[in-house]
């Protein structure tokens, strides 16, 4: 198949930011986006405003994310200012709607050209050097047409199987809350603090902008906390001229509570499983101790519920939605059911079998996803490279001699 770059069909718009005095919160100014972060499944939900922007997506116009993800794609449905994460991508000489599809199928060779260390960065004249099909606007339409109608079905597939998953969790959700009211019925309700020793938080040094090797120190970052979950990578390795405050290290067994993230995640608590030395708290964790007669598992489990979750979303503070804080004296407030060592055990063993019966179905549908996910980028790299004819083709037929 006959080639030409990208630029000889289509106009590459890149991105510029703007100072940031000119940018605040969408409230009836031009629409501004900065990267993909607001990206949606199709069009974009911009946060932020910007009338004096200095680069402007129109309507119709690909929006394409140069920076980590690279590639990520979204259409413009409004006059957009656009920053230095994206650029916008202008039908001239070529289908609008080819174009937004053969840019899904050129994604993997955006993403071979990318460089950089921290973040994967693209310019736009790697976007305009991109080998574009030399094809007949009736044939781009065909193929647009064609892409439009089968990847609509794969996409119906796939809402049905998110769907499936958000039952799941909504399922989870409910046997847990459902357990805990029962056992705070049966056994009344004190506040954590009857059980507290005291508790420990860290300090945030300045850190490097990547996770520390094994051998290297770290400090927690917020993120390495979700209801019930510790996940020891997120973290910022320690400048090695910077002395660790070893007293911060965290150790098997530890009940950490976030203290500062979004409304939704503050106040994620989960207990330390086995894991590496040289990990630190960060002053945005709370390591709490307590005392014999209550079990950090038991702790966790119960504050994953909705009831504990709603107090820390309502009870935090913040200059802005994006980061909430809670005070500690409001974590000893916490209602917790006054059971006895044997009973809590129980009652932590029960809730994880219940989760376990749950999570043995999520493997099958997030496989069934990324099937779905593989079949729908092996049409369209199939249908904008000529691997067949799209007026006799039938999606569902052509993706079985597809590999994927």
């Amino acid at each position: 198949m006959t080639t030409i770059p990208l630029k000889y069909v289509a106009r590459i718009n890149a991105g510029q930011s703007p100072p940031s005095a000119e940018v605040s919160e969408l409230v009836a100014g031009r629409p501004f986006l900065q990267g993909n972060a607001e990206f949606r499944e199709a069009n974009p939900s911009a946060r932020y405003q910007c009338d004096a922007a200095p680069k402007v997506a129109s309507v119709g116009d690909v929006l394409l994310s140069v920076r980590a993800p690279v590639g990520a794609l979204n259409i413009a449905d409004l006059s957009y200012g656009i920053g230095r994460g994206l650029c916008a991508v202008t039908a001239i000489d070529c289908d609008a709607r080819f174009l937004w599809w053969w840019l899904h199928y050129a994604r993997p060779e955006l993403d071979a050209v990318s460089t950089g260390t921290t973040y994967r960065a693209i310019t736009s004249e790697d976007v305009g050097a991109l080998s574009f099909p030399v094809l007949s606007r009736k044939e781009q339409r065909r193929i647009a047409d064609f892409l439009d109608a089968e990847t609509a079905r794969i996409d119906r597939l796939s809402i049905l199987q998110r769907s499936a998953i958000q039952k799941l969790d909504e399922r989870e959700s409910a046997q847990l809350d459902l357990g805990i009211n029962e056992f705070m019925e049966s056994h009344g309700v004190v506040p954590l603090r009857r059980f507290l020793l005291g508790v420990d938080q860290g300090v945030s040094p300045q850190c490097d902008a990547v996770p520390a090797a094994d051998e290297e120190w770290g400090v927690l970052k917020v993120s390495c906390l979700r209801p019930g979950l510790f996940i020891p990578s997120e973290n910022k390795r320690l400048p090695a001229e910077v002395e660790p405050d070893q007293g911060s290290e965290v150790r098997e067994g530890d009940l950490l509570i976030v203290r500062a993230n979004t409304p939704q995640l503050v106040g994620s608590t989960a207990v330390v499983p086995q894991v590496r030395r040289r990990l630190l708290l960060s002053d945005k964790i709370f390591r709490v101790r307590l005392d014999g007669r209550i079990a950090a598992n038991f702790v966790a489990t119960v504050a994953r519920g909705r009831r504990i979750r709603a107090l820390c979303a309502a009870g935090s503070n913040g200059a802005s939605q994006s980061m909430a804080n809670i005070r500690f004296e409001e974590v000893k407030a916490w209602p917790i059911p006054a059971a006895g060592l044997d009973a809590q055990a129980d009652f932590v063993t029960r809730v994880a079998e219940e989760r376990a019966a749950l999570d043995r179905l999520r493997p099958q549908i997030e496989r069934q996803l990324a099937l779905l996910a593989e079949r729908r980028q092996a049409l369209i790299t199939a249908a904008v490279t000529g691997q067949f004819d799209v007026s006799t083709a039938s999606g569902r037929n052509v993706t079985e001699g597809i590999t994927v």
